[in-house]
């Protein structure tokens, strides 16, 4: 998974990385992001925790390897945070659904809190 440097953040590019380039996604993240998830099985007191954008790009890897759409529905800007919802289908109607508190630095993502949940 390659990247784009000089990508920086915002909602257009978001959205193009969201919705199907996961090496325009990638590349909006710093080379020491990390990405905070929790979910039912990594839960607030013990997240799944990645550094790093070689971390993100493996899970970024996986996600988009996956049958399954990926939607940007809202996103919001504001100096050196952003928060945005996103919401996923796989193939057979499994829903999920993500929301994302960010901090910026340079244009690039360094610090992010994720939160999913998805039909079981």
């Amino acid at each position: 998974m390659g990247t784009a440097a000089d990508t920086a953040f915002g909602r257009d590019t978001l959205r193009q990385g969201v919705e199907g380039n996961p090496d325009i996604l990638l590349s909006l993240y710093a080379d020491d992001a990390e990405l905070r998830i929790v979910d039912h099985t990594t839960q607030p007191s013990h997240p799944k925790v990645l550094h790093g954008r070689d971390e993100i790009g493996r899970m970024l890897e996986d996600v988009y390897s996956r049958d399954m759409s990926h939607t940007l529905e809202h996103c919001v800007i504001q100096g050196d945070e952003a928060a945005y919802s996103e919401s996923c289908q796989y193939a057979d109607g499994v829903r999920v659904l993500s929301e994302s508190m960010i901090g910026l630095r340079d244009g690039k993502i360094v610090e992010q809190t994720l939160v999913q949940a998805w039909d079981e």
